[in-house]
């Protein structure tokens, strides 16, 4: 099969498409013949040499992709279904081997080629806005980074939930998407102050829930705007790993700072992960709540190409590769 490798650490050039052998599930997987792939950070800190897989993960860059059963092996899938799977790598490929609890079919209504930018998004939003921080009908939520294709996604999953969104971002253009999608504070954090901006939008509250993409440039200004009770959930590190933090306040408000990461965990918790993304997103897909937004596609042999545009950040949604 064609597969895109990561050739060295360093820029897009380094990516290229090669024949390699095709993957042989074992027990407990299925295969699927890949459709569409989702280009996510991970991918360009993995190719930047920054992110490596997990132990016992392809060294394939890749994510996440919508495809169909070519081998359902003893699953409850039968070969021909439309899936959607979460990977810990592989997906820039035209065939991936996943665990079967890590694939479950495409929501009905959305193109398959589209779907393939819904799971990573959808079980990273899920688990840490509702698993992990408890979001409830009538909280304000900051979400930081609201055009991505993680911003957008709990943008919708927040005002689904009877949430009030509050988003950053560092264009004008970037904050008509979020404004596209229903948001009335919207935060350009190149021009304003986000802790100013959220007490304002709140009445001085404060957010009761933050989910952060930055990291430690954020920290102290996160927990800065959380409301009492708050809950600031980190799931990146665009601004740096390491920052104090103020436990005089955080203690004050009896507030809460999490850090989670999706790609390492164990196939059980991504099951479930999965599971709950079933059973409570593909609903809101389904009744178009929820809709997958794809900025941008590419073919596979232009990997390199999409990489670079995601570099230039100036890319609002998902990147999809797509199997040509």
């Amino acid at each position: 099969m064609r597969a895109v490798v990561i050739e060295g650490a360093g820029g897009p050039d380094v990516l290229s498409v090669q024949d390699v052998p095709d993957p042989v599930p074992g027990a407990g997987e299925v295969l699927i013949d890949v459709v569409a792939a989702g280009l996510n950070r991970a991918d360009v800190q993995q190719r930047r040499g920054l992110y490596p897989p997990p132990r016992g993960a392809s060294p394939l860059p890749g994510l996440e992709v919508s495809g169909r059963i070519a081998d359902a092996g003893d699953s409850a899938f039968a070969v021909g279904d439309a899936v959607v799977a979460l990977l810990a790598g592989g997906g820039y490929a035209e065939r991936v081997a996943v665990p079967a609890g890590q694939v479950v079919p495409a929501p009905d209504g959305v193109d398959l080629v589209d779907a393939a930018g819904l799971p990573e998004t959808a079980a990273t939003v899920w688990s840490n806005l509702v698993l992990q921080a408890g979001l409830a009908e009538g909280e304000h939520v900051l979400i930081h980074g609201a055009s991505g294709g993680i911003g957008v996604m709990a943008v919708q999953v927040g005002l689904a939930l009877g949430a009030v969104p509050l988003v950053t971002a560092g264009s004008a253009a970037k904050l008509d998407v979020a404004r596209s999608l229903g948001v009335r504070t919207l935060i350009d954090y190149r021009e304003q102050d986000f802790v100013e901006e959220v007490r304002a939008a709140t009445g001085g509250r404060g957010a009761d829930v933050i989910l952060d993409v930055v990291g430690a440039k954020y920290l102290a200004r996160n927990v800065e705007s959380l409301a009492t009770g708050g809950r600031l959930v980190v799931i990146g590190l665009q601004g740096g790993a390491t920052a104090e933090l103020d436990l005089g306040m955080l203690m004050g408000k009896r507030a809460s700072v999490a850090g989670t990461t999706l790609r390492s965990r164990p196939v059980a918790e991504k099951t479930a992960i999965l599971a709950a993304v079933r059973d409570n997103v593909w609903p809101l897909v389904a009744t178009g709540a929820v809709k997958p937004f794809v900025g941008r596609t590419f073919p596979l042999a232009e990997a390199a190409a999409a990489h670079a545009y995601f570099d230039s950040g100036e890319h609002t949604g998902k990147i999809l590769l797509v199997m040509d």
